[in-house]
This record gives structure tokens, sequence and C-alpha cells, in this order.
């Protein structure tokens, strides 16, 4: 048998068999998702929490003074910072910003594979955040939030994850790097899903890491999934369907036209998104 159907027949037999390895929630981030969901927790005890990770602390300190965020008053503390953003958005936020601690390894090889993934994966959740941001002031509204759309863009392909994972247990597989791709391209769907899901993610995220490659599947109204995809569609991905994508945005709303997503602004927006992950 072949190194890539090795890789994939090992695959499906644990996901089969309900024993393949999935990542599990950063510590810090379950420890926010609790606080948050706690009716009695006070903005000082949710400081307390995020203040165990100085990084994280660090981070919800730019994002508070972002573009997104940032008002003529800058923060300078965690309490001034959860103030800003909210109790209940700090549930997503800190997910999102935990993420990164997930793409380690110590193989050099699988390392490099996860660097790459983790920087594509900024760049789609920058262009996402720029045009959620710009959708928001243009339509006001408030079914969709900026800081859910972070959390999607950031788990949309977090599938990849257990299966570089897995092809670290087989060296063969990197020497022909088109056999881990296919992989990643047949199963990180499917096993995304199964992550959020033991995460207990919401189904709108599930649905975005299970769909944003299957332009079978759409919704009437904006949702994750469109504003994921054209995230995506501004890195490069899906050439073949960007046309498509672009129209729909254009279709449903999200944008008027396509000089929205080429002008200054725009820019300084994805600017100041990528710069919260640094």
């Amino acid at each position: 048998m072949d190194t890539e159907n090795v890789l994939h027949t090992i695959l499906v037999e644990k996901i089969n068999n309900d024993t393949l390895v999935l990542p599990t929630l950063p510590a810090i981030a379950l420890k926010v998702r609790r606080a948050a969901d706690d009716p009695n927790i006070d903005l000082s005890a949710m400081a307390d929490v995020v203040s165990q990770d100085p990084s994280l602390s660090a981070r919800m300190i730019k994002i508070s003074n972002s573009a997104y965020l940032g008002r003529s008053v800058k923060v300078t503390s965690t309490q001034q910072a959860i103030t800003r953003i909210g109790l209940q958005q700090m549930k997503n936020i800190a997910t999102a910003l935990a993420m990164e601690q997930l793409f380690v390894s110590k193989n050099d090889v699988v390392k490099q594979y996860m660097n790459q993934i983790w920087t594509e994966t900024i760049e789609i959740v920058a262009n996402s955040l720029a045009v959620m941001h710009v959708y928001l002031k243009e339509t006001k509204n408030r079914t969709l939030n900026l800081e859910s759309i972070m959390l999607a863009a950031l788990v949309h392909n977090i599938g990849v994850l257990p299966i570089l994972t897995e092809a670290e247990r087989h060296v063969n597989v990197f020497t022909y790097p088109t056999f881990l791709d296919v992989a990643i391209e047949e199963m990180a769907g499917e096993l995304s899903t199964s992550i959020l899901t033991e995460w207990g993610f919401e189904s709108e995220f599930v649905n975005v890491a299970y769909n944003w490659k299957d332009f079978s599947t759409s919704s009437e109204t904006v949702c994750y999934l469109d504003i994921v995809r054209l995230g995506a569609a501004l890195c490069g991905k899906f050439e073949s369907h960007k046309e498509q994508i672009f129209n729909e945005a254009i279709e449903k709303g999200i944008i008027t036209d396509l000089s929205e997503l080429l002008n200054d602004e725009f820019g300084e927006l994805r600017t100041s998104a990528k710069q919260m992950f640094q």
C-alpha cells in the first residue's frame, strides 16, 4: 500500500473507531468560556481569569485599542479592555485569541506546515473582519457580530490539526506533500465538524467549518459562511469560484461593489486585524 493510501486508511479507520486524537480547547479559553457562561460573573472576576494568561491579556488590550473597538480614550488595563469588549463578547474573542496555542509541533516539518496554515488563517481572519466591519457599518445588521466572525474564521480549517498530528507519525508523507494535501482536502471538513462539536461550539461555527469549500451550500440571508468565503477568496483561494463569491456578496448586500474591498480604509482594517495576533 502506498504512503498516500496508508495515511488515508489510518485516518478513516481512526475516525470510524473514534480513536483519532482531536485537539483540546486551550485551558485559558475553557476558563474564559465557563466564566462568561456564569450569570454571576462580574468585570473584576473576568479580569482575574484573563490575567492568568499574560499573552491573552495583552491581546485583549490591543483589540480594545484597535480600529474595530478603539475610541479616543486609550485602554491600558485588562479590566478596561473587558469593559470595552463586553462580558458576553469575551467568550468568542478569548477563544479566538487562544487558538494559536494549538498550532505547535516539535517536528520541524510539521511546524512549517502549521506556521503556513496559521499565516493563511490569519489572512482570512483579517479579510473576514474587515468585510464584516464594512457590512455592519452599512446595514446596521445586528444578527451577526465581529467577535463571532473572528472565531468562525479562525476555526474554519481546524480539522487540519489532527491530520498533521497523525502524519507526524508517518515521516514518508512529507516526502510527497501532495499526499498530505489530498488528505487535508478530503477530510479536514469532517474533522473540523467533530472538533467543534466536541468543544460544544454553536452550529453557526460548525456550518462554516464543514461547508466553506462546498459551493452547493448557501443561504438566502447573510451568514458567517458568506463572510469567511469572501475573506478566503480575497486571499487567493477559490480562483474558479471567485466571480461567483463576489457576485453573491453584492447580491446579498454584503458589499455594494468590489471597490469597497480595495480602498485604503479596507486595507487599514485588514492591517489592524492582523496586528491583534502579533
